[in-house]
């Protein structure tokens, strides 16, 4: 059952029949999408199905620059044990042997994961992005299409990389922090800020949202991920 029925769920729901999961449906909570079709899938109703549905897992696909934690705050607000997690892997995706793979995460088509990458739990990782070795994705962190990490860098809780964006080896980019569209990040970036540009320069603060959960980042800390080739492929 994928939560959210927008561009990031849809997309989830075809690398879902992608890989033969049997997908059951959206949930959504805007009354408008109850009982519509998107792509052919269903939108059973709103959030507050999920006690009713206590043989199904999920994968909640919602969040957008606007407002990039939204993931963790519904996560937060279902309160549902890991296991009920899928993780979604679409078949095109090259994910190495020795990388894993939280609970909850999304990885769409042609994502590359070298060698030794750890992506936590609940991660969005969009089409063509190219994770090298040793790269450690924090929770919630969310990835947009053709985004590239150099090695050994680190992605904290919450981040969001924009579309294209690269990162320089051996770099950090700090936890609730927003990375512009085509940036190109050179050195480490503080949590909480909004950088862009080539090379990314600082703009401002984060969005509210981002910087309420910055605050309340004990709550929302990483649990250990699962292997990768374990996961629900």
């Amino acid at each position: 059952m994928i939560i959210g029925a927008g561009g990031f769920a849809r997309e989830t729901a075809q690398a879902a029949r992608a890989a033969g999961l049997p997908l059951a449906g959206h949930l959504d909570d805007d009354p408008a999408l109850h009982g519509a079709e998107v792509d052919g899938v269903p939108v059973l109703g709103g959030t507050g199905l999920v006690p009713e549905l206590p043989d199904a897992s999920f994968v909640v696909c919602v969040g957008s620059p606007r407002d990039y934690a939204s993931r963790a705050r519904i996560v937060a607000r279902l309160g549902l044990p890991e296991e009920r997690y899928t993780t979604v892997v679409h078949p095109t995706a090259a994910v190495s042997a020795s990388s894993v793979l939280g609970p909850g995460t999304v990885l769409l088509a042609h994502t590359v994961l070298t060698a030794a990458v750890t992506v936590g739990r609940h991660v969005a990782v969009m089409p063509h992005t190219v994770l090298t070795h040793d790269d450690v994705l924090g929770d919630f962190a969310t990835l947009a299409s053709g985004v590239r990490l150099g090695g050994t860098v680190r992605v904290g809780t919450g981040a969001y990389l924009g579309a294209g964006a690269m990162v320089r080896e051996g770099t950090a980019v700090g936890a609730w922090s927003l990375v512009g569209m085509g940036s190109v990040v050179l050195a480490d970036l503080p949590p909480g800020e909004v950088w862009a540009g080539s090379p990314a320069h600082r703009l401002r603060t984060a969005p509210p949202p981002a910087l309420e959960q910055l605050a309340a980042h004990d709550t929302v800390a990483a649990a250990p991920p699962v292997p990768a080739r374990g996961a629900n492929r």
